[in-house]
């Protein structure tokens, strides 16, 4: 296929820390970012970091979204959960509203939603988990998600627009699903490298079986993501900032 058409960002998943425990060193990822996908409460994060990372954000020009997960702090949200619908629209709600009340405090917009960890998969295969989650976005705010999966489907269907997303520290299956780890794993840069720049000038990937698969992303507004909890998370961004960066200046994406 050929290479996405639109501008290459980077968003990472910030503020998942909890009390006295850190977990990434975000301070040295926001130099590196445009995007951050800020920790809600049910998987990760609480008021006081919910609070400084979105001051921290704004210090550096990074735009703000929220990352709501299942409400599991000991699984991380990387583990499975049955809820009903209604269970899922309001813990969705209930995250969005809380990471609101930090924006309002300080005069700035939430820029999307980004569902966190096993929910996002979880939205990627069920059409019902999906639209439950959709149902719970503030109208108006956009959802990053998956292009070509029920999370894309349930967006249109919900009146939500939609953002796609590429993944640079995330390996994908035979089918397009993300392989969600429990535990993120390291890579090397010269993976990541060649990981990246196939996804954003061919629109495929190579699955974990070796085969190609297609990412067809349309015109949609796109960012790569990373995550922070990944070990050498700091080089994978960094990596990944420079191949979008060149990318970008090739296909004249300022």
């Amino acid at each position: 296929m050929a290479p996405i058409r639109q501008k290459a960002l980077i968003n990472v998943d910030l503020g998942e820390g909890y009390g006295n425990l850190k977990c990434g060193p975000d301070e040295e990822l926001l130099p590196l970012i445009d995007i951050a996908n800020v920790a809600c409460g049910f998987h990760s994060g609480d008021p006081l970091i919910m609070s400084s990372t979105v001051r921290a954000c704004i210090s550096h020009s990074v735009l703000i979204g929220a990352h709501p997960g299942l409400p599991d702090l000991q699984g991380f949200g990387r583990r499975e959960m049955k809820l009903s619908p209604e269970e899922l629209t309001a813990m969705t709600v209930y995250q969005v509203g809380a990471l609101k009340g930090f924006l309002d405090a300080e005069r700035a917009k939430m820029n999307h939603v980004k569902p966190h960890g096993v929910l996002y998969g979880m939205m990627c295969r069920d059409i019902e988990v999906a639209r439950a989650v959709m149902k719970g976005v503030p109208k108006g705010v956009p959802v990053f998600g998956l292009a070509g999966t029920k999370m894309e489907e349930a967006a249109k269907e919900e009146g939500v627009e939609f953002c796609a997303e590429m993944y640079g520290d995330v390996k994908y299956s035979a089918d397009g699903m993300l392989v969600i780890d429990r535990v993120k794993k390291p890579w090397k840069k010269e993976d990541v490298e060649k990981h990246v720049t196939q996804q954003l000038t061919t629109q495929s990937v190579t699955a974990t079986d070796g085969s190609t698969v297609q990412l067809p992303v349309g015109d949609y507004p796109l960012s790569l993501c990373c995550h922070s909890d990944s070990p050498g998370c700091v080089e994978i961004v960094k990596t990944a900032r420079a191949v979008a960066d060149k990318f970008n200046k090739e296909h004249g994406y300022s």
